[in-house]
C-alpha cells in the first residue's frame, strides 16, 4: 500500500511540475500589458467616438441604433470580432471591469481613468437600454445577417434590429446581469461622481426587481435570435442571486442579503451536468464562472462577507468556494480542469482563454480574502495557501503573455511575437482613414481569406488561444482560437493590475 502511495505521489508531483513549469524565463511587464488590455475596449466601442479616442483607426459606427423604434440605443460594445451588441456578455464584461477596479484599482495608477472610461462607456449604454419601464433591451443587430457579412462596423448595412425582454417575454438572466453591472459600477463611481453613482444604483434596483418579478429565460422569449450565440445554458437563477449579491454589497440592505440566502439552495440543487456547444461537462455548478454561469463568482464574492460575519457557519458559500479552488489545483485530488503540456488551463467550450482569465481572477481575489481571514484551503490531504492560488494565477497570466512553448504572446501588441490574423472585422479590413469608400457585405471576403496580417492592430486584444496541445494556427478562419472577446479581457484587467502592483 505504501508503495502504491509513493507511486501516486510521484505521478502527482510530475504532473504538478509539468503543469507549473515556466517554459520561458522572461519576466513580464504587467503594467504595459494592463495598459493594453484596457485600450482594447476602445477598439470595441460602438457609437459616436469621443475626442479622447486613442485607437484612432476606429471611427463612429451604428449611430442610429434603436431609432427605428424611437429609442436611443447608440453606444455600448461589440462583443467580439462581429458587429452585434449582445447585452448579456457585455453586462458580464462590465461587472468584471467594475469588480477589477473595486479590488485592484490601486494597482492601475495612470490606467485607472481609462478603466473608468471603459466602464462608463458600457453603463451609459445600459442606462439607455433600461430606460423604458417594463422593457430591457438585450441585443442590437441581426446576428445571422451580421455573421453572413465581413464588413467594418463603420460600414454596416445589415439590419440593426433591437430585441427586448418584457413582462410577457421575460429574460431574467440578462436583466439580472445588467443589474449586477450597474450595482458594481455604482460602487466604482461613488467616490468620484456621487450623482452618477446614485443614478446607476437606482436603475440597478429597478432592473433587478423586473428580473425577479417576471422570471423566465430569454432563451424561451428570444431563442431564435440569441441562440446559438449566447444561449443561457445554466439557467437564470444564478444571475438573480449574483445580482442580489452585488446589490447587497452596494446598498447593505438586508432585503438583498436575505434574497441571496433564501435562493442559494436552489443553485445548490441544480444539475451538475452542463452542455456547452454540444459538449457535456460534469464538474458541479459550483466550479463554473463566466458570462453564462455565475456560481463560483457568487461564492467567492459572498465569502468575504461571510468571513467577517458571525453566526453564518452553515451557509455553503465558503465551502463551495474552497471546493471550486480544489477543482483548479493540479495537485488536488478533486481537480476537474485540464492543463496543456505548457500549463494553460482548459475547460470544455469555445474561446478557452476566457476560462484562464476569469478563473485566474477568482484565484487572486479569493487569495486576498483568505489572507484577510488567515485561512487556507484544504483539498483532501493537500493544503493550499493563498500564495499557492496566486502562483497558479500567475502561471496563467505569464502563459498568455508569452511564457509558453511557442514563446508567443496571445495579447495583440504585447511582446515581439503575437497573433497577426485575428478573427475581427475592423482589424482585418483597411481602416476608413486608409480606405474611405464603403466596403459592402461581401466586399470584405478577400480580406477575410487573405493570408496577410491584419492591417489594424487591435492593441490589447486577447484571442481565444491555442489548443490543448499548445498549438496555435494564427488563422482568421479558426475563430475559436483567433477571435478576441470583451469577456476574455475584462477579468484579465483586474489580474494584471494585481500583478502590476506586486511587481512595482
Amino acid at each position: 500500500m505504501c508503495a502504491v502511495q509513493r507511486i501516486v505521489g510521484l505521478v502527482v508531483a510530475v504532473m504538478v511540475a509539468m503543469v507549473m513549469r515556466v517554459v520561458c524565463s522572461q519576466s513580464h511587464d504587467y503594467g504595459d500589458a494592463l495598459s493594453k488590455s484596457i485600450l482594447f475596449f476602445e477598439g470595441q466601442r460602438s457609437g459616436k467616438l469621443p475626442s479622447s479616442q486613442r485607437m484612432t483607426w476606429r471611427k463612429d459606427s451604428a449611430l442610429r441604433d434603436g431609432y427605428e423604434i424611437g429609442v436611443d440605443l447608440v453606444g455600448g460594445y461589440y462583443d467580439a470580432g462581429d458587429n452585434v451588441k449582445f447585452n448579456f456578455p457585455m453586462a458580464f464584461s462590465t461587472t468584471m471591469l467594475a469588480w477589477s477596479v473595486l479590488e485592484f484599482g490601486n494597482g492601475m495608477s495612470s490606467d485607472l481613468q481609462h478603466a473608468l472610461d471603459a466602464i462608463r462607456w458600457a453603463t451609459d449604454y445600459f442606462l439607455k437600454a433600461t430606460s423604458i419601464p417594463g422593457f430591457v433591451f438585450v441585443q442590437v443587430g441581426d446576428p445571422y445577417g451580421d455573421h453572413n457579412c465581413w464588413e467594418r462596423p463603420e460600414d454596416m448595412d445589415t439590419p440593426r434590429t433591437p430585441f427586448a425582454v418584457s413582462k410577457e417575454f421575460p429574460g431574467s438572466e440578462v436583466s439580472a446581469e445588467i443589474a449586477a453591472a450597474l450595482a458594481a459600477s455604482a460602487m466604482v463611481f461613488r467616490p468620484i461622481d456621487l450623482k452618477y453613482s446614485a443614478r446607476l444604483l437606482k436603475r440597478a434596483r429597478m432592473v433587478f426587481d423586473f428580473a425577479d418579478k417576471y422570471q423566465g429565460s430569454y432563451n424561451d422569449s428570444l431563442g431564435p435570435w440569441v441562440c446559438p450565440f449566447y444561449c443561457d445554458f445554466s439557467g437564470y437563477e444564478d444571475e438573480l442571486v449574483w445580482g442580489a449579491a452585488w446589490l447587497f454589497k452596494a446598498t447593505k440592505q438586508p432585503i438583498y442579503w436575505n434574497y441571496v440566502l433564501q435562493n442559494i439552495n436552489q443553485l445548490e440543487s441544480s444539475a451538475t451536468v452542463k452542455y456547452i456547444n454540444g459538449v457535456s461537462y460534469l464538474g458541479g455548478s459550483f466550479a463554473e464562472f463566466g458570462w453564462d454561469s455565475k456560481h463560483a463568482g457568487i461564492n467567492v464574492l459572498v465569502s468575504k462577507l461571510i468571513m467577517s460575519m458571525a453566526g453564518t457557519g452553515s451557509t455553503p458559500f465558503i465551502s463551495n468556494a474552497d471546493k471550486f479552488i480544489c477543482t483548479l489545483l493540479p495537485e488536488s485530488p478533486t481537480v476537474s480542469v485540464s492543463y496543456s503540456p505548457g500549463g494553460l488551463l482548459f475547460k470544455p467550450g469555445g474561446s478557452n482563454m476566457q476560462h484562464a482569465t476569469t478563473l485566474s481572477f477568482l484565484l487572486v481575489v479569493y487569495a486576498r480574502y483568505l489572507n484577510l481571514s488567515s485561512r487556507v484551503v484544504h483539498c483532501g490531504n493537500v493544503v493550499a495557501s493563498p500564495a499557492r492560488l496566486v502562483k497558479l494565477a500567475k502561471a496563467q497570466v505569464d502563459y498568455i503573455l508569452g511564457s509558453n512553448p511557442l514563446g508567443m504572446s496571445y495579447m495583440v501588441g504585447y511582446g515581439k511575437k503575437f497573433p497577426q490574423r485575428i478573427h475581427h472585422r475592423g482589424s482585418s479590413l483597411p481602416s476608413v482613414g486608409q480606405h474611405p469608400k464603403q466596403i459592402d457585405c461581401k466586399g470584405g471576403t478577400d480580406y477575410y481569406n487573405s493570408k496577410n496580417p491584419n492591417p489594424n492592430l487591435l492593441i490589447g486584444a486577447v484571442v481565444g488561444g491555442p489548443d490543448i496541445k499548445d498549438s496555435y494556427a494564427d488563422s482568421r478562419e479558426d475563430f475559436v482560437q483567433s477571435e478576441p472577446t470583451t469577456y476574455i479581457n475584462a477579468p484579465l484587467v483586474g489580474v494584471l493590475a494585481y500583478f502590476n502592483s506586486r511587481s512595482s
